[in-house]
């Protein structure tokens, strides 16, 4: 019975200290130091999994150069393509529709000033890939724009362009979880040790 009692006390210690770390996470962009938690890691980078491929992100982390449209993320119309510099490719460069901020109506063009795709040298795919893949990707700085753990975080939880997704327009489905929540699970993620998913996760 003692034993039981001081493994229910554990755990709740435990329950606590995520809850306020998870607390915290959305409050700063900093994360403390945490055990080494493979588990724990592993099942928050899954809920990081469903934001990324969820079409508000997906589409403009195509496999190809060809952005992504709707919640089907369908080929985007009018042959557009990514170009060099992810903008746009000679006379149709993103800006000719996308301004600096959504246009209002159903379904009509987002925007954002830095819209476009990540450029040609740097394409960070999220299309097609199996978590394992994407967790890799997202931590190598030679595939995710020469950043560091704590500037990956900063990216997914404080850039603009990401947190359009949570702002994209009338008729456009949200990701499966808010930002603060997503910010919170890269955190979490990142400071349990950053660990991949297994090649068997879907």
């Amino acid at each position: 019975m003692k034993k039981l009692i001081f493994l229910g006390m554990v755990l709740a210690i435990a329950a606590i200290a995520e809850l306020s770390f998870k607390t915290e996470a959305v409050k700063t962009n900093t994360y403390p130091a945490l055990p080494k938690d493979s588990i724990g890691s592993v099942k928050a980078f899954m809920s990081v999994y469903r934001v990324l491929k969820s079409a508000r992100c997906m589409n403009c982390h195509p496999a190809g150069d060809a952005p992504l449209q709707g919640d089907d993320s369908h080929i985007h119309t009018m042959n557009v393509k990514r170009g060099v510099d992810g903008k746009g490719l000679y006379s149709v460069r993103c800006s000719n529709c996308h301004q600096a901020e959504n246009t209002a109506g159903l379904h009509m063009p987002p925007g954002n000033p830095k819209w476009g795709l990540p450029p040609a040298n740097m394409r960070m795919v999220f299309q097609g890939r199996t978590p394992r893949q994407l967790a890799l990707q997202l931590l190598d700085p030679k595939q995710n724009g020469g950043r560091s753990k704590t500037q990956l975080i900063d990216h997914m939880a404080n850039d603009d362009l990401v947190g359009w997704a949570w702002h994209p327009g009338d008729g456009r489905t949200l990701p499966p979880m808010s930002r603060p929540a997503f910010a919170a699970q890269v955190r979490l993620w990142i400071a349990k040790g950053a660990y991949a998913p297994p090649a068997k996760a879907k």
